[in-house]
């Protein structure tokens, strides 16, 4: 497709540095949504550290991205033509901005073995980190490094933990797929393919990877940008990259497992309360009303992430969790 005179001056960064010695290959990603700044922030510190010498990669690749997504930057808000964390992948017929972007990065990443995906949310909550399933031989998304993962998510500085992403998703597309029957408008196709799950992170274990979403906090949360920078220090530790103190794994965790995705059937459903991410649910509590007057009840208890009052129709609204009841691996520390 022809260039679109928006995204004029545009264009993608990528700084690598490369120990002397073998190691690990690690890609942090910041901005993938551009009104989320934190890894952005948290990503040029550290590249001012390591070209001032304060912070040396001795071992492996260290690639870092500080602004994955910059007409969504440059418009500060969470995307450019369309959301880049759903529907990533390669393409030979890009239609939008974003495709271009995963025709870059997609490359990118599958040159890496281990992703650190920075970002942060819409309301008040506590950071965490989302992981990816148990170890599987399923098809939907099929993995051999949960325990990679799980001890690397223990070391970036957080005590809660998250999973269960793209079943849920599948789910959610199941619905929408049923609710909008045959249609030719992009957005609609997109929300209802069933890749609408797959982001950064999902695209790098389809490419033998392993991937963490940390969540940051808030997006105008000033501790956000510390929590991206600690926990980019404690990566580079833990893999080897840099002689820095190795961080403890976390005593305390708080694991819960996402369920449910409920989209926004119109501009005027509202919330009945103003939540944060994890505020607790019990059953038959009012999480919101519909346009016609319906309420949206609680089903079973739990807790309410990412609730987004501002989500357009059609959109994501919120995600429903309950407690995790993961089987963690023996620590690969």
């Amino acid at each position: 497709m022809a260039s679109n005179e928006s995204w004029s001056g545009l264009q993608f960064k990528s700084v690598s540095h490369g120990g002397i010695l073998p190691g690990r290959r690690l890609i942090v990603l910041g901005a993938v949504h551009g009104n989320e700044t934190c890894g952005k922030q948290a990503i040029e510190r550290l590249i001012d550290d390591i070209d001032v010498g304060r912070i040396v990669i001795q071992r492996g690749t260290l690639t870092l991205v500080p602004i994955t997504n910059p007409l969504a930057h440059r418009r500060v808000q969470r995307s450019g033509d369309r959301n880049l964390n759903r529907n990533l992948c390669p393409t030979d017929k890009p239609v939008d901005f974003e495709d271009h972007i995963a025709n870059w990065l997609c490359p990118l990443l599958s040159s890496h073995e281990v992703l650190l995906d920075l970002h942060s949310f819409h309301t008040a909550g506590q950071p965490f980190a989302a992981l990816g399933p148990e170890n599987n031989t399923g098809t939907l998304e099929p993995f051999s490094q949960a325990a990679l993962e799980e001890s690397l998510a223990r070391r970036l500085g957080v005590s809660r933990f998250m999973d269960g992403w793209l079943d849920t998703y599948a789910r959610g597309v199941a619905r929408r797929v049923k609710a909008t029957g045959a249609t030719s408008e992009r957005a609609a196709l997109l929300n209802t393919d069933p890749r609408y799950g797959v982001g950064t992170t999902e695209y790098m274990r389809t490419v033998g990877g392993c991937s963490i979403t940390l969540e940051c906090g808030q997006h105008a949360d000033p501790a956000a940008p510390e929590v991206a920078y600690r926990a980019i220090l404690n990566a580079l530790a833990f893999l080897g990259l840099a002689d820095l103190p190795k961080p403890a794994p976390a005593a305390v965790m708080d694991a819960l497992r996402l369920f449910e995705v409920i989209d926004k059937a119109d501009k005027e459903d509202a919330f009945a309360r103003e939540w944060s991410s994890f505020d607790r649910l019990n059953k038959g509590d009012l999480i919101g009303t519909r346009k016609d007057g319906s309420k949206v009840l609680a089903e079973e208890d739990g807790y309410i992430v990412f609730p987004n009052p501002a989500a357009m129709a059609g959109q994501e609204w919120f995600y429903l969790a309950k407690a995790n009841l993961r089987a963690w691996l023996p620590d690969k520390g």
